[in-house]
């Protein structure tokens, strides 16, 4: 082989080409970025309007299904979805994989902009915007002290916040918790009616008279002086002072018909980090900044920031990817390193030469390094799919380097120099190499068909596997023939002898060596028998695949594998309109049961609306509440996140007058999930129907085994006092609708009059009714209108009023309303409790013509996922052949070879059975990987076996020669293999989990498929070369007749 040749000849050239290659390699390690994934770029958008004051039907109508006809015009789009809500609306458009998402959200600017005019008056503008995995926060930092709410939401909000958003990456950072403050002007109705005033007068006057204007130049001798006329309120004394005029020409102060405070903004939210009152700061990354780089900076200032900060107040790490991040890092380069280390100690059992292991061992840091420059050059990122893939690689990186070096070993042995040796005994095996290479890399070419989450793991997986693979392919050709034809002497080619005397670990490997050197003669006799037994050995094969089919019940099947990351979302929802302060009693309760666990660590609770970053639509909720629990490190506890977030269930469980659910949080989920386990929509119009058919479903999906936190959308509505207007009354008096709701807003909610500047701040001034006003429902019906005459007319009027549960939501699928029923999984997969759910509904839930029912959730995202993994994995076994046939120019070897991909199956379904691990999308890819691995070394015996039958000798005999020849090689190569797997298989540490199952079905496939295919391919070989003999007579005997019959 030309490039063997040149490898041993050019030394000094190659060590320079080597040299350079490692300082880039170097140096792109060194630049490689670090995140907890590939980028992912969900194709999803979403459309935010607030539409304060309205109920959640009147958003439906008014607002999400107009954005809903236009935005259903859009080109690509996949799912459209609508959530109606008190004051929003939040219309999600779910598009195809690989759409524009730049372009898109461009196209549904232009579409909303075409309906403006069609919205209704008050409403915001629709924000559109991407929705990003990093629009959750990288970082999330709790701030307490002995300082009131108010000091540190001053600090927080002028100090700490604009520090953090001046540094590179950050893209906001969003504060809750903490006191707002704010003046408010608290209006006395029987006042107000006295003096015959309206709170719009009000308001009026608050505006006109805060300002300062300029009143242009005067010329003092040769100088110029602006006139400036100061108006603006400098203090609370002013806002009371300011005089009214009542219609009778009497003028009255603000402090004769209000209170003025100067006081906070109503509560809507608590935050406690440890049971002590605390601010939340969330800091959000930029969509192309790195994750550990961003939360490093963040906390080196806040590390400088604490000197300037008054003392007695604590700023502490609530969440931070980067710690996750960085110990998934962690884990898998351990285990890359366990992994090498195995590899190596097979080899020296194999070898019993430090020389000979350590140049094979040259090969995995040579293959890395270049891999880390093919990454860095295209683009890629350091994380756990990519390490995770050169974790993959490092034992199929040595099988090429082993194939070679044994074959120069034996060229050696046969007495020719090391310079010949080499290049001879690297071209012998250089086809079966680069054929068993290439096959592997070709299961990964059909990764540009596969969409959704199995595209953002299986792309970069593939490629960085690809890159080693194909490193290692290069250096096997080149480095190994170059190293073994000068750093092995003679003697170490030469047979070692096993000396009995030794004692300790080297007894042990020439115990190995002995049984090894055992199984080339007890290799040969298999074959024998399997050769005179053939009709044997293919029904016990049969036998056992279909065995495997049989484990599949037994074997589990989720969306992707479930990391125990130490984190728990502990979620309460009260009563509907329970007060913020109920929600919190029971919030504390929770939070003594939580500090007394000793795993806890972290605990932080929001009370309240939980303010998600740029989806918050402004639906306060005053009660429902979410406590954030992290855990000790996974080394620190005996216990996993599981089983602490089964004790915390129990304890929670005894809590009265509140629904409680217990969650784990998966940081490694965030963006690959985009909902519940489990999910059923049931779509109609009706209302009504729509919810005593979900509470059935509530019922049944409660009633199966394995199901918890079982939810319906559909819940019992907020208590609401619903007002409505007489059209007729109200139109004698020149009033509308709008003019009514509006005078009512202002009075309960109030508005913001104007604004004052103290000590640098602008403070909100709010007008609305005392609380002894508003808080009184006998009071609603005197709240003053202005007729168009002038005249003051009660509500109570032109408006009739009644006590009411509105809907919390109205939701909305393909511009159709769904009730959705979800629940999570306990001890269960979800493809069963799927299937358990599914023929309880066609057994027990009656529907209504014209309503449907539709699961979705994991399961759904999980079949489409299998649906594209398995187009996949036929087209990678259609390659993988074609790549044989090309490679030996010949229809009849590649298919025998083929027969060793089923035999895998076995091994994968039994390893999964046996690890009592669930088939998933990355089991699935293991699956395909093993198609390229399982052929190789089906393809190195038969090489050899066409290789000694193409120099005379018999079949069998050639089969039997072969296969102890070929045996050694075989055997390390796969045991290299499952050994450098072992760390990956066995899921230690953090992040361990999504690479567990991928490990553990190629190792369970290629055990199987080793074993089977020494004794299968054989007789396979000689079953079809008798087929093609017979075959061969018959057209010699047709053409011999042929020739007879025209003579």
């Amino acid at each position: 082989m030309r490039l063997s040749r040149f490898a041993v000849h050019r030394p000094v050239t190659v060590a320079i080409l080597v040299g350079v290659l490692l300082i880039l390699g170097g140096v792109s390690f060194s630049r490689l970025a670090v995140d907890l994934y590939p980028d992912i770029k969900l194709p999803v958008a979403a459309v935010i309007t607030t539409y304060s004051g309205a109920g959640p039907e009147e958003v439906e109508s008014q607002v999400s299904k107009p954005i809903e006809g236009i935005l259903g015009t859009l080109s690509n789009v996949k799912e459209l979805q609508s959530i109606s809500q008190p004051g929003s609306s939040l219309v999600i458009v779910r598009f195809n994989w690989g759409t524009d998402m730049d372009f898109a959200t461009l196209n549904m600017r232009e579409k909303l902009a075409l309906i403006e005019r069609a919205l209704p008056d008050g409403i915001d503008k629709p924000m559109v915007v991407k929705m990003d995995p990093s629009m959750m926060p990288v970082l999330q930092i709790g701030m307490t002290g002995g300082h009131d709410l108010a000091q540190l939401q001053d600090l927080a909000e002028n100090k700490i916040k604009p520090e953090l958003e001046r540094i590179d990456g950050v893209a906001s950072v969003v504060l809750t918790g903490g006191l707002t403050r704010e003046v408010r002007v608290d209006v006395d109705p029987v006042k107000l009616q006295n003096y015959g005033l309206t709170m719009a007068q009000i308001t009026q006057v608050l505006r006109a008279d805060n300002f300062n204007q300029a009143g242009g130049l005067v010329r003092q001798g040769r100088s110029q002086l602006f006139v400036r006329s100061l108006q603006q309120f400098e203090s609370v004394d002013d806002i009371r002072n300011v005089s009214i005029v009542t219609p009778s020409g009497q003028t009255v102060l603000l402090s004769q018909v209000a209170e003025v405070v100067d006081g906070y903004r109503d509560v809507d939210q608590y935050t406690r980090m440890n049971l002590k009152p605390s601010i939340g700061i969330h800091v959000l990354k930029q969509t192309d900044a790195n994750s550990v780089v961003v939360s490093n900076l963040v906390k080196d200032k806040l590390e400088s920031l604490k000197a300037k900060v008054p003392g007695g107040i604590d700023v502490g790490i609530v969440f931070d990817q980067a710690d996750f991040i960085n110990q998934s890092m962690t884990t898998i380069k351990r285990a890359m390193l366990e992994g090498a280390l195995l590899a190596m100690l097979i080899l020296y059992v194999f070898l019993r030469s430090v020389p000979s292991t350590l140049v094979i061992a040259t090969s995995i840091p040579l293959s890395i390094v270049v891999t880390f420059m093919l990454m860095y050059f295209s683009g890629m990122t350091m994380n756990l799919v990519t390490m995770g893939g050169i974790a993959l690689g490092i034992g199929r990186i040595v099988d090429d380097s082993i194939v070679v070096l044994e074959s120069i070993f034996r060229h050696r042995q046969a007495g020719k120099p090391p310079l010949v040796a080499a290049v001879d005994g690297a071209s012998e095996v250089g086809n079966a190499v680069m054929a068993a290479t290439f096959t592997t890399v070709a299961v990964f070419f059909p990764i540009v068909f596969v969409e959704g989450i199995s595209a953002i793991l299986f792309r970069p997986l593939g490629m960085t596997v690809s890159f080693a693979i194909l490193s290692s392919l290069v250096v096997a050709l080149t480095i190994i023939p170059l190293l073994s034809s000068r750093m092995l002497r003679e003697e170490m080619v030469k047979e070692v002898r096993l000396d009995e005397e030794v004692r300790g670990p080297r007894r042990v490997v020439n115990w190995c060596a002995r049984l090894i050197d055992g199984l080339g003669e007890w290799y040969r006799g298999v074959i024998h028998w399997a050769l005179s037994h053939r009709r044997l050995v293919v029904i016990t094969v049969t036998v056992m695949m279909l065995g495997s089919v049989g484990l599949v019940p037994l074997i589990g099947a989720e969306f992707l594998p479930k990391s125990d990351a130490g984190q728990i979302a502990v979620s309460v929802e009260m009563d509907k309109g329970t007060i913020l302060g109920e929600t919190d009693r029971v919030a504390k309760q929770i939070e003594h049961i939580l500090q007394d666990i000793p795993e806890v660590t972290t605990i932080f609770t929001s009370v309240g609306p939980e303010g998600n970053m740029m989806l918050d639509t402004g639906a306060g909720q005053s009660d429902t509440a979410t406590i954030k629990v992290m855990l000790c490190k996974k080394s620190d506890r005996e216990r996993s996140t599981t089983a602490v977030a089964e004790e915390i269930r129990a304890k929670v469980a005894d809590i009265a007058g509140a629904k409680i659910s217990v969650t784990e949080s998966d940081p490694m989920m965030t963006g690959m999930q985009s909902s519940t386990p489990i999910n059923i929509k049931i779509s109609g119009d009706d209302l009504e129907v729509l919810k005593q058919l979900s509470e059935q479903a509530v019922d049944i999906v409660r009633g199966v085994k394995g199901t918890r936190e079982v939810e319906s959308n559909l819940t019992e509505g907020k208590p609401e006092v619903q007002i409505t207007v007489d059209r007729r009354k109200a139109a004698l008096y020149g009033l509308t609708p709008g003019q009514v709701a509006q005078t009512i807003q202002n009075a309960v909610e109030g508005t913001v009059a104007t604004r004052y500047r103290v000590e640098g701040e602008e403070v909100d001034v709010r007008i609305r009714y005392a609380p002894a006003a508003r808080d009184d429902l006998s009071q609603l019906g005197t709240i003053m209108l202005t007729s168009a005459t002038g005249a003051q007319v009660p509500l109570s009027q032109v408006a009739d009023f009644q006590l009411a549960r509105g809907p919390m939501s109205v939701t909305r699928l393909h511009q159709v309303r769904f009730a959705q029923v979800t629940a999570n999984l306990a001890n269960r997969d979800v493809k069963s409790v799927r299937a358990d759910i599914e023929k309880r509904f066609n057994q027990e839930l009656k529907l209504p013509p014209g309503y449907t029912v539709e699961y979705t959730g994991e399961d759904k995202e999980m079949m489409e996922s299998f649906r594209s993994l398995l187009m996949a994995l036929l087209l990678a076994v259609v390659l993988v052949y074609a790549v044989m046939a090309i490679q030996y120019e010949s229809f009849f070897d590649p298919f025998v070879i083929m027969f060793s991909v089923p035999t895998c199956f076995i091994g994968g379904a039994a390893a999964l059975a046996l690890t009592g691990r669930t088939f998933n999308v990355t089991s699935f890819i293991g699956v395909i990987m093993l198609v390229g691995i399982a052929v190789s070394n089906a393809i190195v015996l038969v090489d050899y076996i066409k290789t000694l039958r193409s120099r005379g000798m018999e079949r069998n005999q050639a089969i039997a020669e072969a296969g102890a020849v070929r045996l050694r090689p075989i055997l390390m190569t796969a045991l290299a293999t499952i050994l450098a797997l072992l760390p990956l298989a066995l899921g230690l540490g953090e992040g361990g989990e999504m690479e567990a199952p991928l490990a553990t079905v190629v190792i369970g496939g290629l055990t199987a498929s080793t074993v089977i295919t020494l004794v299968l391919v054989p007789v396979v070989y000689t079953i079809f070369d008798d087929y093609g003999r017979k075959l061969g007579a018959r057209l010699r005997f047709g053409r011999q007749s042929g020739d007879g019959i025209s003579a």
